[in-house]
């Protein structure tokens, strides 16, 4: 599966970046110079008790690639506040986009712990999905329990998301199916249960659920992704390519689709 920045925690920190802590008293800046991290630096030294800027001084390392320094910039504001279930959120993100999972788990827990808020729980139990955690079960049921009306499309995803990891595909359509009665664009529903059909060897299913997926949203490269891995399967070279190459119009840097494309294109 395409590996990207987990769309959960993405969402979830550009939240807090744009929310956390609105009432600093001093006016904000959009960083202009060739150099934003040390600008950043620059305006900190002038204003430190600025949580904003020293947000966006996280995400500027974040942006970069700079997790380590995230890191250690996050760890200095939780030791200041570790009762700041935000920042565990903050931390929780930047440990999965570099590939820790147990530390963001971790810090995931910690936030709940803090504030059980629905979104770190609809991230907690999707990662607990995909490292075949069987409390992703557990957290879906909650969210069913506790906030049904606004987190049941997400606690249906997080279970047919389990059922797909775990090899259970023909459990996972249903619930996948759930969650896309409850909102019908929900892509990464799309994406699950075309996995689900594919790994039943019901490429022509999964190719009606991703042709669904890329009407509603013509630029998911996911979508064209998995539409080019089931005419593989179907031997309909031609499509195949098409496919490939949509997703890469749409993400250039889709390591996937690159090398399916490739392998494709140097068959004999």
């Amino acid at each position: 599966m395409k590996t990207s920045k987990f769309y959960y925690f993405t969402i979830s920190l550009l939240v807090i970046f744009i929310s956390c802590n609105s009432s600093d008293n001093k006016p904000q800046q959009v960083t202009t110079a060739a150099n934003p991290i040390e600008n950043l630096k620059n305006e900190i030294r002038q204003y430190p008790d600025s949580s904003m800027l020293i947000q966006n001084l996280i995400e500027a390392y974040r942006d970069s690639g700079s997790y380590d320094s995230a890191l250690t910039l996050t760890d200095e504001q939780i030791r200041k506040d570790s009762g700041n279930a935000y920042l565990w959120d903050i931390k929780a993100t930047l440990y999965f986009e570099n590939g820790d999972t147990s530390n963001a788990i971790n810090s995931l827990e910690q936030a709940i712990n803090i504030y059980p808020l629905s979104e770190y729980l609809v991230a907690l139990g999707t990662i607990y999905a995909e490292t075949k955690n069987e409390k992703a079960l557990k957290i879906a049921d909650e969210l069913l329990k506790s906030d049904k009306d606004k987190s049941a499309k997400d606690a249906f995803f997080i279970k047919g998301l389990y059922f797909n990891y775990i090899n259970q595909p023909q459990k996972a359509i249903p619930y996948l199916d759930s969650c896309l009665q409850l909102n019908y664009s929900y892509m990464y529903a799309y994406r699950e249960k075309a996995i689900a059909f594919y790994n039943l060897a019901k490429y022509n299913k999964a190719l009606v659920v991703l042709k669904r997926a890329v009407t509603l949203q013509n630029n998911y490269d996911e979508g064209y992704y998995w539409m080019g891995k089931c005419y593989e399967k179907l031997n309909q070279r031609k499509d195949a390519i098409e496919s490939y190459q949509n997703a890469l119009l749409y993400d250039k840097n889709f390591v996937e689709a690159k090398e399916a494309l490739n392998k494709i294109q140097n068959k004999k």
